[in-house]
């Protein structure tokens, strides 16, 4: 029986499950290869688990992870938070736990930062619509 590890991931709005199962080292984002994922700011932001996992590590598994919501730069970050805590629960090495959180503290824990509700009386949360007395 093979072994699989479901994670999931948030940022914003964007919402990434993550499976990760036995396999030769295949990173697919919504069915598509790690490596032609683009703009390239967003796929460095999701192989950054992977670079700091280490090549003998990513190398035994295939990461399949499905991306909704939000905007490209959010589904890069929830993608790689689902990666990191995947891997993580994978390897089960508190080591690898350590050095996640040493590189950037959010790789493994959310950001818990949400949209603010817009209020009546303007066009925003907080900007209201200017008053002219003459």
């Amino acid at each position: 029986m093979t072994r699989i590890v479901q994670t999931t991931g948030k940022r914003k709005t964007a919402i990434a499950r993550a499976v990760i199962r036995e396999g030769e080292g295949r990173v697919r984002i919504n069915k598509r290869p790690i490596n032609i994922i683009e703009p390239e700011m967003a796929r460095m932001k999701i192989m950054e688990p992977l670079m700091i996992a280490g090549e003998d590590i990513v190398s035994q598994v295939d990461i399949d992870v499905s991306v909704q919501g939000g905007g490209w730069m959010s589904q890069a970050e929830a993608a790689r938070i689902a990666i990191a805590r995947g891997l993580v629960e994978w390897t089960g090495d508190p080591d690898l736990r350590d050095a996640f959180l040493a590189y950037d503290r959010h790789m493994l824990k959310g950001d818990p930062r949400r949209k603010e509700p817009k209020k009546f009386g303007g066009r925003g949360a907080r900007a209201r619509r200017q008053k002219s007395y003459r």
